[in-house]
C-alpha cells in the first residue's frame, strides 16, 4: 500500500516543480561495457521499489513495430552501431535498424512521461534529457577493472576479455554516435558518475538512490506522503523508503 501511494504521489507531485516538468522522476542509467551497470540497476530498482526497464524495452517495441522480438533484439545497441548501422551496402539493414529505434525511442519517452522508473541504454538519457525530473547516471570503472569482471565471468583470458571489452564500448559508442546524429556521447549530460571499482555495487547503489530521494524531496513528494499518512492515522513512510 505504501509503494502504491508513493507512486501515486510521485505522479501527482503537487508543486510548482512538479506542475512544470509534467513527469515524475526517472532514472537511466548509461553502462561502459564490463562495469555492471545491469547489476547496479537491479540492485536499484529493488532498494527503491520502481521498476527496472532493460531487455522489456525489446518487447514493448516489438509490439509497437510489428517486429518479432528476436528481430528486435538482433537490432539492439549491441548490434545495430556495430553490425549494420555504418554499413553503405546493408541499405535494408539500416532501415529495419532505423525503424525499431524509433519504436524503441517512443516506448522510452512514454515510459518517461508515466512512470518514475529505472532505464537503461538505448540512448535513454538523451531522449529524455528535456525532463527537468530526469536524473542521468554513467557506471564505469578503469578499463582493466572492466576488464577483469568481464575475464572472470565469461572465463576469458585477459586478451580475449581486453578485445571483447574495447569491441564492445566501440558498438555503445557507435550507437550514441548514430541516433543523436553525433549531438550526444555516452559521458555527455550526466547527473552522476559512479565508479563501480571504487564504490562496488552497493555503494552505487547507494548513491544513485540518494539522488533519488533528493530529487523527490526537492518536488515535495516525501512531504506530501507524510501528510496523507497523517491524516489517515498512519506512520509516514517515506523516510525508509
Amino acid at each position: 500500500m505504501a509503494l502504491f501511494k508513493k507512486r501515486i504521489l510521485e505522479k501527482r507531485v503537487g508543486g510548482k516543480d512538479a506542475a512544470r516538468a509534467g513527469q515524475p522522476v526517472v532514472i537511466t542509467i548509461a553502462r561502459d561495457f564490463g562495469a555492471e551497470g545491469h547489476e547496479v540497476g537491479k540492485m536499484l530498482s529493488t532498494e527503491l521499489g520502481i521498476p527496472l526497464y532493460d531487455n522489456e524495452l525489446l518487447v514493448r517495441s516489438a509490439l509497437r513495430s510489428g517486429e518479432s522480438i528476436d528481430k528486435m533484439a538482433a537490432y539492439d545497441e549491441r548490434m545495430a552501431a556495430a553490425m549494420t548501422a555504418f554499413l553503405p551496402d546493408r541499405v535494408d539493414a539500416r532501415t529495419l535498424s532505423d525503424k525499431l529505434f524509433n519504436a524503441m525511442s517512443q516506448v522510452i519517452l512514454d515510459l518517461g512521461a508515466t512512470e518514475s522508473c529505472i532505464i537503461e541504454g538505448r540512448l535513454s538519457d538523451y531522449l529524455l534529457r528535456s525532463n527537468p525530473n530526469h536524473i542521468a547516471v554513467l557506471v564505469t570503472a578503469p578499463f582493466e577493472d572492466r576488464v577483469e569482471i568481464v575475464r572472470s565471468k565469461r572465463g576469458l583470458t585477459r586478451r580475449r576479455g581486453a578485445k571483447l571489452v574495447r569491441e564492445m564500448q566501440r558498438a555503445r559508442e557507435g550507437f550514441y554516435k548514430r541516433y543523436s546524429a553525433g549531438r550526444w556521447k555516452m559521458s555527455d549530460g550526466k547527473d552522476l558518475v559512479v565508479n563501480r571499482a571504487k564504490l562496488g555495487r552497493q555503494g552505487c547503489v547507494e548513491v544513485i538512490a540518494a539522488a533519488y530521494r533528493a530529487k523527490l524531496a526537492e518536488l515535495g513528494v516525501f512531504e506530501a506522503e507524510a501528510a496523507e499518512a497523517a491524516a489517515a492515522g498512519a506512520e509516514p513512510t517515506a523516510a525508509t523508503e
